[in-house]
């Protein structure tokens, strides 16, 4: 596909996530179809990503939600865009969706809104402060569930209306890629006890209390005492029966993390459950696990991590609601279970673990196909890139 026009991505910051790694594979595609890809944001860790897939970033306090400094930012984004030539306008967050809106209208340019969560209006003013992303030409939603949520708050016009589901790397998120080495660096890194034929779980994501770190726990423990419980009782000392790493930035969450910590404790399961921080090679990570975790207790608008684990041939075990339903098939490519439900995630563990190595991968087989017709981070590029072709001709 040829795309020859300058596309400013406006994003609070490049840390880690689901919008943010979606910024750096559009900026990318950009590039390769000969066009420009200019990113505003804060900064961050993936600021070097861009930068490599031949993108250009602009420093700019658009993570702020300050009133003054939304209007400043609002006089930033206009003198960038009529200095850069920008042709599109591309916000992927609320906090800076006035500034972009009140620029592109000062500029004469088009604004399209991605929606990467399912964001509540709880209140008359939140409703007024969500609506900045409703009023861009386009408005991209990263699921049929989030669709459903931006038509159930505000009478969108279905025309500028797009469902784009978020894909994952295949070239990035491919098992064959995983080196022995980089396997041994990744454990180097967490520094985990042998598994000696543990279940191997990973939970990827933040350290925040709505991605489930503490039911995932919960159920870690419930599952090992049941484990415990069929062993043979005449050893003293009882072998792991399961590994669990909770990798994810902490965010600045002390408090959060040390509830955590206290959790792991109190359930007499300190070395079998590893929060190992934020993991810059999620490929060797899926690579290590034999089932991955996703027990968020509030709906995920898409489910990255869902879809990622699929790419590398690895079942889910998801919460049954928001966009995961749309990435797991329940029974197929993974295991729904209600969200906070402890003892249902228990029993989903023990499921997992009884199919053995063959059942573990055969359900991983049939995700990994699922993900690759449907799921692509190729397929995402190419229909937001024609997404801005329609908007630019419009």
């Amino acid at each position: 596909m040829t795309f020859r026009a300058t596309v400013l991505q406006v994003i609070p910051a490049l840390d880690a996530g689901g919008a943010e790694r979606t910024t750096v594979e559009i900026a990318r595609a950009v590039v390769e179809a000969g066009g420009r890809a200019l990113v505003a944001t804060r900064g961050g860790r993936l600021v070097a990503e861009i930068e490599a897939a031949g993108g250009k970033v602009f420093p700019m306090p658009v993570h702020s939600k300050n009133p003054l400094t939304i209007l400043a930012n609002r006089d930033r984004l206009k003198d960038l865009i009529e200095r850069e030539k920008v042709d599109i306008i591309h916000v992927r967050s609320r906090a800076p969706a006035w500034s972009a809106l009140w620029a592109a209208k000062a500029t004469g340019k088009k604004l399209v809104a991605t929606y990467h969560g399912a964001y509540e209006a709880k209140s008359p003013l939140k409703r007024l402060y969500n609506s900045a992303m409703v009023r861009a030409d386009l408005v991209i939603a990263n699921s049929a569930y989030t669709a459903a949520s931006i038509r159930a708050q505000y009478a969108i016009d279905e025309k500028k209306l797009r469902v784009i589901p978020r894909g994952a790397d295949l070239d990035a998120f491919d098992p064959a890629t995983v080196t022995a080495e980089r396997a041994q660096a990744l454990m180097r890194g967490w520094a985990l006890p042998p598994a000696n034929g543990a279940l191997k779980l990973l939970l990827p994501g933040r350290l925040t209390s709505w991605k489930g770190q503490t039911t995932a726990i919960e159920a870690a423990a419930l599952f090992v005492a049941r484990e415990r419980e069929k062993a043979p009782r005449s050893s003293a000392s009882q072998p792991s029966v399961l590994q669990l790493a909770l990798a994810g930035d902490a965010q600045e969450r002390d408090g959060y993390v040390a509830e955590l910590r206290g959790e792991i404790e109190t359930r007499g399961v300190r070395d079998m459950i590893h929060l190992v921080g934020h993991c810059a090679d999620m490929p060797a990570a899926y690579a290590w696990a034999d089932a991955i975790l996703s027990p968020s207790t509030r709906p995920e608008a898409f489910g990255r991590v869902a879809v990622e684990a699929a790419a590398m041939a690895r079942p889910v075990i998801a919460s049954d609601h928001g966009g995961s339903r749309e990435t797991v098939i329940d029974g197929e490519t993974g295991v729904l279970t209600p969200p906070g439900d402890t003892g249902a995630l228990a029993a989903a563990i023990a499921r997992i673990a009884q199919m053995g190595v063959a059942g573990r991968a055969a359900m991983g087989a049939r995700a990994q196909a699922r993900v690759r017709e449907i799921y692509s981070s190729r397929a995402m590029c190419e229909a937001t890139l024609d997404a801005y072709k329609v908007v630019l001709a419009a």
